[in-house]
């Protein structure tokens, strides 16, 4: 695919995670696509889910079930940079929302994504650790 095509499937992969539709966020991923945030970060912590999924089913279900949970209002993202090489789409963003708690909650991510014939087949997720725990448990 060209890079053009890598980064539409990444823009519209993220579509399909707002939609909160499990099926529409399924086929975005091959059947063993994997999504590593670091580890203990405190969403995972907070929603006590893992922070490696394996699996559509798995990160559909973080997605649409968990995700919600803890940012429950005005989730707004905002892309800075979508790059790509090859297979290999880098996307860094902004995340604000309401969290559960009423806190606001404001982060700079980046999120590499690899590619396999057009699908999501394995997400690296990055984001300032030390500030999404301040927003979090204050």
């Amino acid at each position: 695919m060209t890079p053009e095509q890598n980064k539409r499937a990444v823009t519209e992969a993220w579509k399909a995670f707002a939609s909160r539709d499990p099926k529409r966020i399924q086929a975005v991923f091959t059947e063993d696509a994997e999504w590593l945030a670091p580890k203990g970060n405190a969403t995972a912590v907070a929603l006590g889910v893992p922070d490696h999924m394996i699996g559509p089913a798995a990160i559909a279900h973080f997605l649409v079930d968990a995700f919600p949970r803890l940012f429950v209002a005005d989730v707004e993202v905002a892309f800075s940079h979508l790059h790509c090489d090859g297979d290999t789409v880098i996307l860094e963003e902004r995340m604000q929302a309401t969290l559960a708690s009423g806190r606001h909650y404001d982060n700079d991510y980046c999120f590499v994504f690899e590619l396999r014939e057009g699908l999501i087949a394995r997400v690296r997720e990055y984001m300032d650790t030390q500030k999404g725990r301040a927003a979090i448990f204050g």
